[in-house]
Protein backbone atom coordinates (compact mmCIF):
# COMPACT_ATOMS: atom_id res chain seq x y z
CA UNK A 1 0.00 0.00 0.00
CA UNK A 2 1.30 3.43 -0.97
CA UNK A 3 0.31 6.57 0.93
CA UNK A 4 0.96 10.30 0.67
CA UNK A 5 1.58 12.53 3.70
CA UNK A 6 0.97 16.25 3.08
CA UNK A 7 2.10 18.10 6.19
CA UNK A 8 4.19 21.29 6.44
CA UNK A 9 5.50 20.56 9.95
CA UNK A 10 8.63 18.61 9.04
CA UNK A 11 8.88 16.83 12.40
CA UNK A 12 5.29 15.59 12.23
CA UNK A 13 5.72 14.67 8.56
CA UNK A 14 8.86 12.68 9.34
CA UNK A 15 7.23 10.92 12.31
CA UNK A 16 4.12 9.94 10.36
CA UNK A 17 6.14 8.70 7.38
CA UNK A 18 8.38 6.67 9.72
CA UNK A 19 5.35 5.13 11.44
CA UNK A 20 3.78 4.23 8.10
CA UNK A 21 6.98 2.61 6.86
CA UNK A 22 7.38 0.70 10.12
CA UNK A 23 3.82 -0.59 9.64
CA UNK A 24 4.75 -1.94 6.20
CA UNK A 25 3.46 0.86 3.96
CA UNK A 26 5.28 2.91 1.34
CA UNK A 27 4.99 6.66 1.96
CA UNK A 28 5.68 9.73 -0.15
CA UNK A 29 5.75 13.17 1.46
CA UNK A 30 4.95 16.76 0.55
CA UNK A 31 5.31 19.92 2.62
CA UNK A 32 2.91 22.35 0.94
CA UNK A 33 -0.47 22.33 -0.75
CA UNK A 34 0.88 22.92 -4.22
CA UNK A 35 3.22 19.90 -4.28
CA UNK A 36 0.77 17.73 -2.35
CA UNK A 37 -2.07 18.66 -4.68
CA UNK A 38 -0.01 17.71 -7.72
CA UNK A 39 1.11 14.36 -6.27
CA UNK A 40 -2.37 13.45 -5.06
CA UNK A 41 -3.86 14.10 -8.48
CA UNK A 42 -1.18 12.40 -10.55
CA UNK A 43 0.07 9.46 -8.46
CA UNK A 44 -2.03 6.34 -7.64
CA UNK A 45 -2.11 6.47 -3.83
CA UNK A 46 -4.16 4.10 -1.70
CA UNK A 47 -4.77 6.78 0.95
CA UNK A 48 -3.66 10.33 1.76
CA UNK A 49 -3.02 12.05 5.09
CA UNK A 50 -3.64 15.76 4.60
CA UNK A 51 -3.01 18.76 6.87
CA UNK A 52 -5.44 21.67 6.57
CA UNK A 53 -3.12 24.59 7.38
CA UNK A 54 -0.71 24.27 4.46
CA UNK A 55 1.37 26.96 2.73
CA UNK A 56 0.70 27.82 -0.95
CA UNK A 57 -2.75 26.13 -0.86
CA UNK A 58 -4.80 25.16 2.19
CA UNK A 59 -5.88 21.56 2.71
CA UNK A 60 -9.59 22.13 2.08
CA UNK A 61 -8.85 23.74 -1.30
CA UNK A 62 -6.46 20.92 -2.21
CA UNK A 63 -9.07 18.34 -1.28
CA UNK A 64 -11.82 20.10 -3.20
CA UNK A 65 -9.59 20.23 -6.28
CA UNK A 66 -8.90 16.50 -6.01
CA UNK A 67 -12.58 15.64 -5.81
CA UNK A 68 -13.44 17.94 -8.72
CA UNK A 69 -10.72 16.20 -10.74
CA UNK A 70 -12.29 12.83 -9.97
CA UNK A 71 -9.68 11.67 -7.45
CA UNK A 72 -11.42 9.11 -5.21
CA UNK A 73 -8.44 8.28 -2.98
CA UNK A 74 -9.48 8.06 0.71
CA UNK A 75 -8.27 11.10 2.66
CA UNK A 76 -7.63 11.50 6.38
CA UNK A 77 -7.41 15.12 7.49
CA UNK A 78 -4.76 15.71 10.16
CA UNK A 79 -5.00 19.18 11.70
CA UNK A 80 -4.90 21.34 14.82
CA UNK A 81 -8.29 22.82 13.88
CA UNK A 82 -10.73 21.10 16.23
CA UNK A 83 -13.88 23.24 15.93
CA UNK A 84 -16.93 21.36 14.75
CA UNK A 85 -17.31 23.80 11.85
CA UNK A 86 -13.79 22.96 10.63
CA UNK A 87 -14.65 19.27 10.72
CA UNK A 88 -17.83 19.90 8.75
CA UNK A 89 -15.84 21.86 6.15
CA UNK A 90 -13.35 18.98 5.85
CA UNK A 91 -16.00 16.31 5.43
CA UNK A 92 -18.00 18.42 2.99
CA UNK A 93 -14.84 18.94 0.94
CA UNK A 94 -14.53 15.17 0.57
CA UNK A 95 -12.57 13.89 3.58
CA UNK A 96 -13.17 10.34 4.78
CA UNK A 97 -11.81 10.78 8.32
CA UNK A 98 -10.56 13.53 10.61
CA UNK A 99 -7.81 13.44 13.26
CA UNK A 100 -7.00 16.45 15.44
CA UNK A 101 -3.57 17.40 16.80
CA UNK A 102 -2.09 16.51 19.19
CA UNK A 103 -2.74 12.88 18.30
CA UNK A 104 -1.55 9.42 19.27
CA UNK A 105 0.33 7.71 16.44
CA UNK A 106 -1.34 4.39 17.26
CA UNK A 107 -4.76 5.95 16.66
CA UNK A 108 -3.67 7.43 13.33
CA UNK A 109 -2.27 4.06 12.20
CA UNK A 110 -5.52 2.34 13.24
CA UNK A 111 -7.51 4.86 11.19
CA UNK A 112 -5.21 4.25 8.21
CA UNK A 113 -5.82 0.50 8.47
CA UNK A 114 -9.56 1.05 8.75
CA UNK A 115 -9.80 3.42 5.79
CA UNK A 116 -7.79 1.02 3.60
CA UNK A 117 -10.02 -1.90 4.63
CA UNK A 118 -13.20 0.02 3.90
CA UNK A 119 -11.89 1.15 0.51
CA UNK A 120 -11.23 -2.49 -0.40
CA UNK A 121 -14.55 -3.73 1.02
CA UNK A 122 -13.18 -5.55 4.08
CA UNK A 123 -14.76 -5.24 7.53
CA UNK A 124 -12.15 -6.87 9.76
CA UNK A 125 -8.48 -6.21 10.49
CA UNK A 126 -7.88 -9.84 9.53
CA UNK A 127 -8.26 -10.71 5.85
CA UNK A 128 -8.52 -14.42 5.15
CA UNK A 129 -8.43 -16.36 1.91
CA UNK A 130 -8.44 -20.13 2.30
CA UNK A 131 -5.75 -21.12 4.81
CA UNK A 132 -3.93 -17.77 4.50
CA UNK A 133 -4.71 -14.95 6.96
CA UNK A 134 -3.28 -11.45 6.78
CA UNK A 135 -3.44 -9.55 10.08
CA UNK A 136 -3.25 -5.88 9.11
CA UNK A 137 -3.01 -4.78 12.75
CA UNK A 138 0.08 -6.82 13.63
CA UNK A 139 1.53 -6.96 10.10
CA UNK A 140 1.76 -10.76 10.29
CA UNK A 141 0.74 -13.56 7.94
CA UNK A 142 -0.48 -17.02 8.93
CA UNK A 143 -1.03 -20.23 6.98
CA UNK A 144 -3.32 -22.69 8.76
CA UNK A 145 -2.69 -20.70 11.94
CA UNK A 146 1.11 -20.93 11.71
CA UNK A 147 3.05 -17.66 11.31
CA UNK A 148 5.02 -17.19 8.10
CA UNK A 149 8.08 -14.94 8.06
CA UNK A 150 8.04 -12.50 5.14
CA UNK A 151 10.26 -9.62 4.12
CA UNK A 152 8.73 -6.13 4.00
CA UNK A 153 8.49 -6.28 0.19
CA UNK A 154 6.84 -9.71 0.28
CA UNK A 155 4.37 -8.55 2.92
CA UNK A 156 3.41 -5.42 0.97
CA UNK A 157 2.87 -7.46 -2.19
CA UNK A 158 0.69 -10.04 -0.46
CA UNK A 159 -1.20 -7.33 1.41
CA UNK A 160 -2.06 -5.46 -1.78
CA UNK A 161 -3.25 -8.62 -3.54
CA UNK A 162 -5.32 -9.73 -0.53
CA UNK A 163 -6.89 -6.28 -0.18
CA UNK A 164 -7.94 -6.62 -3.84
CA UNK A 165 -9.10 -10.23 -4.05
CA UNK A 166 -11.35 -11.14 -6.91
CA UNK A 167 -9.73 -8.96 -9.55
CA UNK A 168 -6.62 -9.19 -11.69
CA UNK A 169 -3.84 -6.83 -10.59
CA UNK A 170 -1.26 -5.96 -13.25
CA UNK A 171 2.48 -5.83 -12.62
CA UNK A 172 2.42 -2.11 -13.45
CA UNK A 173 -0.24 -1.46 -10.81
CA UNK A 174 1.68 -3.44 -8.20
CA UNK A 175 4.85 -1.50 -9.03
CA UNK A 176 3.03 1.84 -8.68
CA UNK A 177 1.55 0.93 -5.31
CA UNK A 178 4.49 -0.89 -3.71
CA UNK A 179 7.31 1.60 -4.34
CA UNK A 180 7.69 5.29 -3.56
CA UNK A 181 8.11 7.93 -6.24
CA UNK A 182 11.92 7.97 -5.99
CA UNK A 183 12.37 4.20 -6.34
CA UNK A 184 13.84 2.84 -9.58
CA UNK A 185 10.79 0.83 -10.56
CA UNK A 186 11.22 -2.42 -12.44
CA UNK A 187 8.11 -4.55 -12.87
CA UNK A 188 10.30 -7.64 -13.34
CA UNK A 189 11.09 -7.60 -9.63
CA UNK A 190 7.40 -8.24 -8.94
CA UNK A 191 7.72 -11.65 -10.59
CA UNK A 192 10.64 -12.48 -8.29
CA UNK A 193 8.69 -11.54 -5.16
CA UNK A 194 5.63 -13.49 -6.32
CA UNK A 195 7.84 -16.56 -6.76
CA UNK A 196 9.25 -16.15 -3.25
CA UNK A 197 5.78 -15.69 -1.79
CA UNK A 198 4.49 -18.85 -3.42
CA UNK A 199 7.37 -20.86 -1.95
CA UNK A 200 6.91 -19.45 1.54
CA UNK A 201 3.12 -19.78 1.60
CA UNK A 202 3.25 -23.26 0.01
CA UNK A 203 -0.40 -22.97 -1.05
CA UNK A 204 -2.05 -22.34 -4.42
CA UNK A 205 -3.12 -18.79 -3.58
CA UNK A 206 -1.68 -16.41 -6.18
CA UNK A 207 -2.71 -17.18 -9.75
CA UNK A 208 -0.91 -15.83 -12.81
CA UNK A 209 -3.28 -14.54 -15.48
CA UNK A 210 -1.09 -14.64 -18.55
CA UNK A 211 -0.57 -11.26 -20.15
CA UNK A 212 -2.62 -9.47 -17.49
CA UNK A 213 -1.16 -9.93 -14.01
CA UNK A 214 -1.97 -11.75 -10.79
CA UNK A 215 -5.19 -12.81 -9.11
CA UNK A 216 -6.27 -14.07 -5.72
CA UNK A 217 -9.69 -15.63 -6.21
CA UNK A 218 -11.51 -15.93 -2.87
CA UNK A 219 -13.91 -18.49 -4.37
CA UNK A 220 -11.28 -20.88 -5.69
CA UNK A 221 -10.22 -23.83 -3.50
CA UNK A 222 -6.74 -23.26 -2.10
CA UNK A 223 -4.60 -26.33 -1.60
CA UNK A 224 -1.01 -27.00 -0.72
CA UNK A 225 1.43 -26.23 -3.53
Amino acid sequence: MRLLVVEDDRDINRQVVAALEEAGYVADKAFDGEEGGYLGENEPYDAIILDMGLPKADGVTVLQNWRRAGVKTPVIILTARDRWSDKVDGFDAGADDYVTKPFHMEELMARVRAILRRAAGHASSQIACGPVTLDTRSGRVFVDGAPIKLTSHEYRLLSYLMHHTGRVVSRAELTEHLYDQDFDRDSNTIEVFVGRLRKKLAVDLIQTVRGLGYLIDPNQPTGRG
